[in-house]
């Protein structure tokens, strides 16, 4: 096999937020560029139809691409270079007919190092491989959803050709040029026999590959169709809770209609803060209401947080733990 088995995220060789923030530019923005999605998945409340319909903010689409651009645009403000600009958060991003052009423009403005995605990638053809190739994006990881058609129409309610959806994955990367490809399926689903098929089918086709586990993230949101993995987290970490969310230090994110959320899981719109149109990335990151909340952290109050309490990412996904430096860093916030 020639893919490194790694998961999505690089556990290894990460900034100590403790030593960085808080920061005057963020490390990455998520940008949606569609928050819809064309699967059903079980574990996803964007796959609920009548819950979307219900949840005031949703139901969107597709991001305006002339909003796009004046949300890169306007990153000009921080000065300093945003890591990543991953256009990825709640839905398909793919469903987005400018996808391509989306990372050609944040590439060419000269604000960001990278351009990465998550997609569950049922539309890759050749041709939309080769365009957004072309664009320059630097990432793509890959959300595989079975390891054949029966599994995909039960867990994601979608008909796929596999072999197609292999082949087209083995066209991008032959033709990846600078993109890294990271391929990972949830491996609760799978026996033991379906996991070595899958680092046997993509292992020789992609640069990373990961075997993940389900956990129950999004707050406000029961997983009732799936059963939750209480032995391992997300990427196989130790299932640890901690009070400080590390995300709400170095990440600003940007729904598709412009709103931004106080955090990528927040898919009910609860904790909105403004809108792009109106306020620019770096007055969102700035403002009162944003360093109140990193505050709330810091002070140890994110179990009596009405929404955050329940956050499931922060038992089983974790990637940085802040907690004993909360005080100190509290102190940075207030002088």
């Amino acid at each position: 096999m020639k893919a490194q088995i790694k998961p999505r995220i690089d556990l290894q060789n990460r900034t100590k937020l403790e030593t960085v923030i808080p920061l005057r530019t963020p490390f990455i923005i998520n940008i949606d560029p569609s928050d819809k999605c064309n699967f059903r998945c079980k574990f996803c409340p964007t796959g609920d139809n009548e819950l979307m319909k219900k949840t005031q903010g949703r139901g969107h689409g597709n991001m305006n691409f002339e909003l796009y651009k004046k949300v890169i645009d306007d990153l000009g403000e921080f000065g300093d270079k945003i890591k990543v600009i991953r256009l990825y958060k709640d839905g398909e991003p793919l469903l987005n007919p400018y996808f391509a052009e989306m990372v050609q423009y944040a590439k060419k403005s000269g604000y960001c190092n990278r351009v990465d995605t998550t997609t569950n990638a049922s539309l890759l053809n050749r041709e939309l491989s080769l365009n957004i190739i072309d664009a320059g994006l630097d990432r793509i990881n890959i959300s595989v959803e079975g390891m054949n058609e029966l599994q995909y129409a039960d867990f994601s309610q979608y008909k796929i050709d596999f072999q197609k959806f292999v082949d087209n994955i083995r066209f991008f990367y032959e033709h990846r040029k600078q993109c890294e490809m990271i391929i990972k399926i949830n491996g609760d689903i799978l026996t033991e026999m379906e996991k070595q098929q899958f680092y046997n089918i993509f292992g020789d086709i992609t640069d990373g590959i990961f075997i993940e586990s389900i956990m129950d993230c999004w707050p406000m949101f029961e997983q009732k169709k799936v059963m939750i993995n209480e032995t391992r987290g997300i990427y196989g970490n130790e299932i640890k809770e901690v009070l400080v969310c590390p995300y709400v230090f170095y990440c600003l994110y940007i729904n598709s209609d412009g709103s931004y959320s106080l955090c990528f899981l927040d898919w009910s719109r609860k904790m909105i803060l403004g809108n792009a149109k109106t306020l620019s990335p770096k007055q969102v990151w700035n403002g009162t209401e944003l360093k109140e909340y990193q505050k709330m952290f810091l002070r140890g109050e994110r179990l009596s947080h009405p929404i955050c309490k329940n956050c499931g990412q922060l038992k089983q996904g974790q990637p940085d733990n802040i907690d004993t430096f909360a005080n100190s860093l509290l102190t940075n916030f207030e002088t």
